[in-house]
């Protein structure tokens, strides 16, 4: 057990990473444990998604106050939704708004995501993000916005809007080239039109154990197999999602390093940031804290569930490791095509899916909200 004084969690602030914690509930910052997870943690953010309000509107009864009344007023499940997010997202911010202050617009940041389904919808998700920017009215929020190819030109331009972007739904190491490029171009854009690029903040939440839970079936298929390939197999089983993460932090380093981007750091533009999600372990064989300790680096954020924060806490040993073996992580790397298994073909199925994981709890809190209307409706009629 750790001392008071050593608690693992803020001690990665001093490794350069910030801890953000994925979810997000109105009782966490009515009852004060939001405030406590940033003084006594050092917790530096917030992420939610559509999953994570369906748990939180479905799994209490916090809401329920506000939904009826809502419901009463004649309105629909949508506007309450929206309601009830950006009531959460903005009281959030305002917790964190002395963080951002102090650490001069790094950290603070609370993250509300467009509607899912307009994954594949350039235009809907531009106009949707302006929208809920203007609404929500705090420096300190990022608007989600998932990596797909219709989400791309959608960042670039919201970017160049001054709109403050999380890049969500990341797996694949050639989309995360091209996420850092909408970036960049977004910024220039701005900087072009002789606009403020210091405000305009962004990071790519690159998702890591969704890629080994996809990965490692197959890998555990020619370790069963036996022969050459499976001891191949054996060495990258729980290494793929990890190796992909420290090639992404290569990449960073290389993209925020180049003469591009340092025409742009002149003018007070801000690095993206790499956000390291999906961190809770799924695999019960592996460390319920594995996605944290191998990826603590400079510039880096990890967000984590609540769960994964408390086992960190508990028995988290925080070292710079994200630029260890990284030779190690080419090699794992180079033995998957050789194995047969194409990282590509995943990480395009995982956004897929990815945005599927999402479109799907956004629909049923859908029917939810609507319920109250449908008894309400039935009283009056």
């Amino acid at each position: 057990m750790h001392t008071r004084h050593s608690n693992p969690l803020k001690q990665l602030g001093t490794l350069g990473q910030s801890i953000w914690l994925d979810y997000i509930r109105r009782d966490l910052m009515a009852g004060g444990g939001l405030r406590r997870l940033i003084e006594a943690d050092g917790l530096r953010g917030m992420t939610s998604n559509p999953a994570i309000f369906q748990k939180a509107v479905a799994g209490s009864q916090d809401y329920d106050e506000d939904i009826r009344a809502m419901a009463v007023e004649g309105k629909d499940a949508r506007s309450i939704y929206e309601a009830l997010s950006q009531r959460d997202v903005q009281s959030a911010a305002d917790e964190f708004r002395p963080l951002y202050d102090r650490t001069d617009g790094k950290d603070g940041y609370v993250s509300l995501e467009v509607n899912p389904h307009l994954a594949h919808d350039t235009h809907g998700t531009i106009q949707e993000a302006r929208r809920l920017w203007d609404a929500l009215d705090r420096p300190n929020v990022f608007i989600k916005v998932p990596a797909t190819a219709e989400g791309l030109p959608a960042i670039q331009q919201l970017i160049a809007e001054g709109i403050s972007v999380n890049v969500t739904l990341l797996f694949g190491l050639p989309r995360y080239r091209q996420v850092a490029e909408a970036y960049i171009a977004g910024i220039e854009a701005r900087a072009a039109q002789g606009k403020p690029i210091k405000p305009v903040a962004s990071v790519a939440s690159f998702f890591v154990s969704r890629i080994d839970a996809r990965v490692d079936p197959l890998l555990e298929t020619l370790i069963a197999q036996g022969g050459e390939k499976a001891d191949l197999a054996n060495r990258a089983r729980g290494q793929v999602a990890i190796a992909s993460a420290k090639i992404a932090y290569q990449i960073y380093k290389e993209i925020f390093a180049s003469d591009r981007f340092k025409k742009l750091a002149a003018q007070g533009a801000r690095v993206q940031r790499l956000l390291w999600a999906s961190t809770g372990t799924k695999n019960p064989d592996y460390s319920d804290v594995k996605y944290i300790e191998a990826l603590i680096g400079p510039d880096t954020i990890n967000t984590a569930p609540l769960e994964t924060l408390d086992a960190y806490r508990d028995h988290g040993e925080p070292k710079a490791r994200l630029e260890q073996d990284v030779p190690e992580a080419y090699w794992v790397l180079r033995r998957l095509a050789e194995l047969g298994v194409s990282l590509d073909n995943i990480t395009r199925r995982l956004e897929d899916e990815g945005v599927e994981k999402f479109n799907q709890p956004f629909d049923e809190l859908m029917e939810t909200l609507a319920q109250p209307l449908s008894r309400h409706e039935t009283r009056s009629s």
